[in-house]
């Protein structure tokens, strides 16, 4: 009996290394599925960008309608524009960084904040559209993977 009970431990114990390998590799390929989304999304506005630029200059600028969908861009703020122009994530993102600590958030909190699991497939998540805010106008980064929101008004 006790070398069926060794059999069996010395299994378990495999599987259990199996496992770790297993959720590290998961996490660097989550960490490099970021990166990648980051960089579709850099090349998919600069594709709108020169598109816009070679259709020439329009001949009636459009005021933005209403508020943002969710999964809409997150359009560049400009003066007198109010947090309702962000799709709903992004306001809850600028919410919550508003509310939080003077010094700025880091993701993790962020995420928590949000009532997110603070595992790395989310956080990576928000710190895309953390610095997308910080791009286009709406958030600062103050240190590196800290954020905080500008004053917006609420309009």
């Amino acid at each position: 009996m006790a070398s069926v009970l060794g059999l069996l431990e010395a299994r378990e114990k495999m599987v259990r290394e199996e496992i770790t390998r297993l959720r590290e590799e998961a996490e660097r390929v989550q960490a490099a599925l970021g990166v990648a989304e980051r960089e579709l999304q850099r090349l998919v506005d600069a594709r709108v960008t020169v598109t816009e630029v070679l259709a020439g200059p329009p001949s009636v600028v459009a005021e933005p309608t209403g508020s943002a969908v969710a999964g809409s861009t997150v359009p560049r703020r400009e003066t007198g524009m109010a947090a309702t122009a962000l799709a709903p994530d992004y306001q809850r993102i600028l919410s919550v960084l508003e509310s939080g600590a003077g010094e700025g958030m880091r993701c993790q909190q962020l995420a928590v904040a949000l009532g997110l699991e603070a595992v790395p497939a989310k956080v990576e998540g928000l710190r895309s559209k953390a610095k997308r805010l910080v791009e286009r106008g709406w958030a600062l980064q103050v240190r590196p993977g800290v954020f905080t929101a500008l004053a917006v008004a609420a309009v």
